[in-house]
């Protein structure tokens, strides 16, 4: 096993944790009501294109981290744990910039103005029930994930392997359900763009 990085505190990291947590939940929940209206010089979507991208190198980087870990292969563990963190935090830099710049999009909606009409339903079809059941799921489940993935990068960092495992069995199929449906919602939302 690796050596502590940092020395245990757990109080200060819990109020950092949840600190962050809450911030970072606040601002996506705030998107929702503010678009900034710019030229960017290029179409905003390729955000989401670059969060697609991102979500499906975390993908492949939490499978690799599981299989080095059960290989015993502890530091390669830890670097492809620390790059699908880095990554994450690249991908929520760019989510935020995405919904501020382009704004809401909803499935369906082919004419762009902001509602979905019955017969913009009925085009939709099966697709739209699918990709609402997708994002229900993803969603939440994108909200209540960051702490959980704090949490156990802490513990790993203070070599706290049992609670570190203990957490990283709820931890990693979420974070990797969070990473897949991401990518899903964006082949899903992305004719509508």
């Amino acid at each position: 096993m690796l050596q502590a990085q940092i020395r245990k505190n757990d109080r200060l990291a819990m109020l950092l944790i949840w600190v962050v947590s809450f911030v970072i939940f606040a601002a996506v929940v705030m998107l929702g009501r503010v678009k900034v209206n710019v030229n960017l010089g290029f179409d905003a979507h390729l955000f989401a294109l670059f969060n697609a991208v991102i979500n499906s190198v975390v993908s492949i980087l939490l499978v690799a981290g599981l299989l080095a870990v059960k290989n015993r292969r502890y530091l390669l563990h830890k670097k492809i744990m620390v790059s699908a963190l880095v990554l994450s935090v690249l991908f929520l830099l760019s989510y935020i910039c995405h919904h501020l710049f382009a704004g809401e999009t909803r499935f369906g909606d082919i004419d762009h103005d902001g509602i979905v009409s019955e017969a913009e339903k009925a085009a939709a079809g099966g697709k739209r029930l699918f990709y609402l059941i997708i994002l229900a799921t993803h969603i939440p489940l994108a909200g209540i994930i960051l702490p959980f993935i704090l949490f156990t990068a802490y513990r790993a960092l203070i070599a706290e392997w049992p609670r570190h495992r203990k957490l990283a069995r709820i931890t990693w199929p979420v974070w990797l359900y969070v990473s897949v449906t991401g990518v899903l919602v964006y082949f899903l939302i992305s004719p509508y763009y």
